[in-house]
Order: structure tokens, then C-alpha cells, then sequence
């Protein structure tokens, strides 16, 4: 124990005369924790993003288990978030919700992870894995904080992100229907029916399965998805044309109730 002292002794000693470790400095260096905070909030008010977000660092580092600093790691996800800094934004909300999952802040943290990767998502031509990500986040916001505010525009992003799920699909499936690889355009359309029936794909889906059944002389399932896509949506051009198309064959639509059609229309949002 004595020697334990000692060994601290000589260490401080050491400090104190090495000109480049200055305690006393170091020390005054530190300022108090809701300082720090409130300084990052200050800042954040006055649009100065850069300084918000190194003060909300500076809390985190130098007080790293007190309040201050988990109010101030949400907040430096936040301010990432701001300044387009999305993986950062990502990883501290992230670390955060590892840290404290049933904190009173968990639910916008979480809502945070979902924002950054939403304002990732590109066109609908290009990988889709981002949507993918900005689903999984908001759904997590909208299944295990059901009575946050944050859920309604959760619910309003997911659905654009389905949206492009399926859009991506849907372009997938018009390359193989133009190139007469009716199997698989028809894998494409139907999983845009089973997989994301409340978009608004679902019309054009519907649509282009009518065109590839009847290519295949698949005249009974053509006449489902026509029968299916009339009957929800009785005004839209999509099955004017499917209509018309079926007509050249001297067939109408006519529902096979057997059908993987018939039981997917039942949760289209037509119905």
C-alpha cells in the first residue's frame, strides 16, 4: 500500500515538473457540466451548429456519467443530424439507445436514426438498401414507443420508403417485361401486390400482371388482376387499359376467388 502511495506521489510529482503536463491548468480547463449544456443549447439556438455540437461533445467526454451527458449525446445526434453528418447522427443516437433503451428520450432517438437514414434515400432507379434501413428505424419507433409523438410521422415516412421499395421493383419487373422474361417480371409484380399493397405502385402493379399473364396465356389469373385492380380502383387508367387489352382477346375481367390475386386485393387500399 505504502509503495501504492508512493508510486502516485512520484506520478504527480512527475506532472508537476514536466513542462508540458499542467494539473492546475487542466483542471481549470474543465467547466461544469450543465455549463457545458447549456452553452451547446445556447449555441444550437443561435444556428451555430459547429459550436453546439463540440460543446455537447465536450460534456460527453469530460462528464461522461452524468446527467448532463446523456441529455447531451441525444442531443449531439441531433445536431449531427442538422449539419447532414448522418452516420454520426446514426452511431450516437444509436449508442444512446444501447446506453439508456427506456429512457424518456429513447423514442426520439430512435426517431433520429430514422430521419438520418431517410434523408439518405435516393431515387427510386438506384440500390434501395437506405429505404430498407429508414424502414426498420421507424417501425422500431413506431412498435416500441407507440404513445410518442413522433409516431405519426414515422407512419408517413415509412410509408414514402415502402413506396421506393416498391418502386424499385416495379423497375425491375418493367426491364424483364420489356426483354419478354415473363417468370420473372411476374415474380417482380407480385411481390409489389403481397409485399407493399398500400403504395401507390399497386395500380401499375396490378396493371402489368394482367399484360405478362396474358402474354404467358395465363388468361385466368390475367382476368383476376383485372377483375381485382377494377374493383378497387374502378376509375384509373391502369385498368382502363388492362380492360382494353383483355378485350383484344375476346376475354373480361373475372375473379378466380382460388387465386393469390384475390386473396392480395382484400388488403389493397381500394378495398
Amino acid at each position: 500500500m505504502v509503495a501504492g502511495l508512493a508510486g502516485v506521489s512520484s506520478f504527480v510529482s512527475a506532472c508537476q515538473s514536466d513542462p508540458d503536463i499542467d494539473i492546475t491548468a487542466y483542471a481549470q480547463s474543465i467547466e461544469p457540466a450543465d455549463v457545458l449544456y447549456n452553452q451547446g443549447l445556447a449555441n444550437l439556438e443561435a444556428g451555430e451548429l459547429t459550436e453546439a455540437s463540440r460543446k455537447f461533445e465536450a460534456v460527453d467526454k469530460q462528464h461522461p456519467y452524468s446527467e448532463y451527458a446523456r441529455k447531451a449525446m441525444v442531443m449531439s445526434a441531433f445536431t449531427n443530424y442538422r449539419q447532414g453528418q448522418y452516420s454520426e447522427a446514426i452511431n450516437t443516437a444509436s449508442r444512446y439507445l444501447s446506453l439508456y433503451p427506456n429512457d424518456e428520450d429513447a423514442a426520439y432517438a430512435q426517431y433520429i436514426v430514422g430521419l438520418a437514414y431517410y434523408r439518405q434515400i435516393p431515387e427510386v432507379t438506384r440500390d434501395q438498401r437506405t429505404s430498407a434501413r429508414a424502414i426498420a428505424a421507424f417501425t422500431e419507433v413506431i412498435e416500441r414507443y407507440p404513445e410518442s409523438e413522433y409516431v405519426e410521422d414515422s407512419q408517413a415516412k415509412l410509408r414514402y420508403a415502402r413506396d421506393q421499395l416498391a418502386g424499385k421493383e416495379m423497375q425491375v419487373g418493367r426491364y424483364y417485361l420489356e426483354r419478354k422474361e415473363y417468370v420473372a417480371a411476374a415474380n417482380r409484380f407480385r411481390l409489389v401486390v403481397e409485399q407493399y399493397p398500400n403504395t401507390r405502385q399497386i395500380e401499375e402493379a396490378l396493371a402489368r400482371l394482367v399484360e405478362t399473364y396474358y402474354a404467358m396465356g395465363l388468361e385466368s389469373e390475367a382476368q383476376t388482376a383485372a377483375a381485382v385492380l377494377g374493383h378497387n380502383y374502378p376509375d384509373s387508367q391502369w385498368y382502363a387499359d388492362s380492360y382494353k387489352l383483355l378485350r383484344t382477346g375476346g376475354l373480361e375481367p373475372r375473379e378466380n376467388k382460388g387465386s393469390w390475386i384475390s386473396r392480395a386485393g382484400s388488403r389493397l387500399v381500394g378495398a
